[in-house]
């Protein structure tokens, strides 16, 4: 949790603000009075500690940033942060090791908030080969990893179209967790070289979804994505986990995954 000295009204009122809720919109949400959430927001009154997180729910404040707000209104945090491997989350890390093994011959991956790698299926490494080594040290950032020059960026087909889907994606993650880290990653890619513009149409991707179009040895796959979270999660480590999950384009990118899976 980083360090943070705003008063509680202030974190309330900028994340009612980030949210473009009027004091009126929030006040009708939370069923409380609009004079009331003005006192809080200006410090003439200080919520209680369900008052706050009655907010922060209907504000639909990320957990970590929960923790901070309780801290600066003079509550302990609520919301644990414990590592995948900790044996109170067995049960979830079973149930992401289950999805992932569950999805070959087709790629699968875990990440962070920050898109660093937590886990992989067995065939998400072959997709990795070839990039630099020190892309490859963790812990991994599949988004440097993926666009990086250095990285599979080369190897995109359609990198053009990619990094601008990574990039809006990243974008809206980071309006909605005020992240950082996201910021900065964002930062850091529109700082690589440009790719060349393509003058592929939206129709040329079958007017459904943008596909990774990505070579592997001498053949071009062709993969869309699925985005799986936990529904219910109140730890911080399982509220920011994300799998992707990945599914062939194309019936020949369908063939060579299972044929490289010996299926």
């Amino acid at each position: 949790m980083r360090p943070n000295h705003k008063p509680v009204g202030e974190h309330l009122r900028d994340w009612r603000m980030r949210r473009r809720m009027s004091q009126m919109d929030l006040a009708l949400e939370a069923e409380i009075s609009t004079r009331h959430l003005s006192f809080v927001e200006t410090g003439r009154a200080q919520p209680s500690r369900e008052m706050v997180l009655h907010l922060a729910d209907q504000l639909e404040i990320p957990l970590r940033e929960r923790n901070v707000i309780l801290v600066a209104a003079g509550f302990a945090p609520v919301f644990p942060e414990r590592p995948l491997d900790d044996p109170q989350l067995a049960a979830a890390r079973r149930a992401v090791d289950v999805i992932l093994k569950a999805h070959e011959p087709y790629p699968a991956l875990a990440v962070d908030l920050r898109w660093n790698l937590v886990a992989a299926n067995a065939v998400v490494p072959a997709l990795m080969a070839g990039a630099d080594p020190s892309l490859l040290e963790p812990p991994i950032n599949v988004v440097r990893l993926s666009l990086h020059p250095k990285g599979l960026g080369p190897r995109i087909a359609n990198l053009a179209e990619w990094q601008a889907h990574i990039v809006e994606r990243l974008r809206r993650q980071a309006e909605l967790t005020a992240d950082p880290g996201l910021i900065a990653l964002i930062e850091e890619i529109r700082g690589y070289p440009t790719p060349p513009a393509s003058d592929r149409r939206l129709e040329d991707f079958g007017d459904v979804v943008i596909p990774l179009q990505m070579m592997v040895g001498d053949r071009m796959l062709s993969l869309f994505t699925t985005t799986t979270v936990f529904g219910t999660p109140v730890d911080i480590t399982l509220s920011e986990l994300t799998l992707e999950t990945f599914f062939p384009a194309d019936a020949a990118t369908a063939e060579f995954l299972r044929a490289a899976a010996g299926l």
